[in-house]
């Protein structure tokens, strides 16, 4: 009998040892996705008008603030309910006076998409929302993924999971961001148009400048640039130039009160290097200058492999962008870490990471969980792991000989 050289033998139990940990996914997302489901039904009130849950937040909790966008695109001065004041007065008449505190964040233009669902009931907009984002996400990652275990590990994923417990946009968001690295160079105009719409949550795209730029993309450059000032213009003659004035008088020093507030109430639901810092007591200013070193490290990753490997394995590519673009950030939620779940996935299924490399995509996988599971106790940690995912990676890309061929 043949013995395999010990190179082969090595490699092959790589491939079974990402096969398998792939399986685990699968089955452990779906005892996740079971467990968390049965706990959340079972957690529900229904009131009147709209069910809560056992944190007595509206079922579908964000998804509550974008219908509010639509129902404000059919009314007079949309832009008032940026104070939030006046917004808490709206939703203290619509569910009752002790509903908790919630606020705009997205810009104007987020009206524009909204404004359909906003013609309707609350429950049946939710529904038809909650359908259509895991419709569009499941067709996108079905182009990438053959193997049902993978889909079944990605769909059953914390970040998945939570995205429709929150009736969040991470599953259309998380679906655009895979398909601008789809077309980046095979479709340039449409991968600039899908960057131009990814400005109605601006956090996740802050990267991309860096990478056209620093690639020389221009095509895709210029579609995004379009398509994003197209948005800002048509949704200020629509609805007003003033909605503009108060999104950025009202919401943005809104949002900073969130990255501020004292108590740190929110930290466990953001696996961020300066969340991660504020919830063990860390000062605004440090913990900003500690997130601003991140940022500058993620965006120069991001640019030197743009510039020296752009010809590389299009996985890693897109995986070390996922993974930057939280790291780059002090605003992000679990659920907005999907597209760094389906990267890790990729990898996996690719047969493309090594014992390190499959104990980060690991602790990608479950991050969501691990940062509200540590978070709720202060404990910092989580927020390094997509940094770590991005350094394991740039690694890997340095390690790598340049070559001459473009993507």
């Amino acid at each position: 009998m043949a013995i395999a050289p010990s190179g082969d033998v090595s490699k092959h139990d790589g491939a079974q040892a990402n096969r398998d940990a792939v399986r685990a996914f699968a089955i452990l997302g779906a005892f996740f996705f079971v467990a968390t489901a049965a706990a959340y039904v079972y957690t529900l009130a229904l009131a009147a008008p709209i069910p809560r849950d056992g944190s007595t937040l509206v079922v579908g909790r964000d998804f509550l603030n974008f219908w509010m966008y639509g129902r404000a695109a059919l009314l007079p001065e949309p832009g008032r309910w940026y104070d939030v004041v006046l917004y808490q007065r709206e939703l203290a008449g619509l569910l009752g006076a002790d509903y908790p505190g919630q606020n705009w964040s997205y810009p104007p233009s987020i009206m524009l998409i909204a404004a359909p669902f906003g013609l309707l009931g609350y429950m049946q907009a939710l529904l038809i929302w909650t359908l259509l984002g895991l419709a569009v996400f499941i067709a996108v990652a079905r182009n990438h993924f053959g193997d049902m275990r993978v889909l079944a590990a990605l769909v059953f994923s914390p970040a998945a999971v939570f995205c429709l417990i929150s009736g969040q946009s991470s599953l259309l968001t998380a679906a655009m961001l895979i398909g601008i690295f789809a077309w980046l160079d095979r479709r340039p105009v449409a991968a600039g148009v899908l960057i131009g719409l990814l400005t109605l949550k601006p956090q996740l795209g802050l990267l991309f400048p860096v990478l056209l730029i620093a690639s020389g993309r221009w095509r895709v450059f210029a579609a995004a640039a379009v398509t994003t000032l197209a948005l800002a213009a048509f949704s200020a003659a629509l609805f007003g130039p003033q909605v503009w004035i108060d999104f950025v008088l009202k919401a943005l020093p809104t949002q900073n009160l969130v990255l501020a507030d004292p108590q740190a109430i929110a930290t466990p639901f953001y696996p961020t290097v300066f969340m991660n810092l504020r919830g063990i007591g860390a000062s605004y200013t440090v913990a900003m200058a500690v997130q601003l070193g991140f940022s500058l490290a993620a965006a120069g990753a991001v640019a030197w492999v743009c510039r020296r490997r752009r010809d590389a394995d299009p996985q890693l590519l897109a995986a070390l962008f996922f993974a930057c673009a939280i790291a780059a950030v002090p605003y992000l939620l679990s659920y907005d870490t999907l597209a760094l779940t389906f990267a890790a996935l990729g990898l996996l299924a690719a047969g493309n990471l090594d014992r390190q490399g499959r104990l980060l995509a690991r602790l990608a996988y479950w991050l969501p969980l691990l940062q509200i599971a540590l978070g709720s106790l202060h404990i910092p940690g989580p927020a390094l792991i997509a940094p770590a995912f991005a350094g394991y990676i740039l690694l890997r890309l340095k390690a790598s000989p340049p070559r001459l061929c473009r993507v």
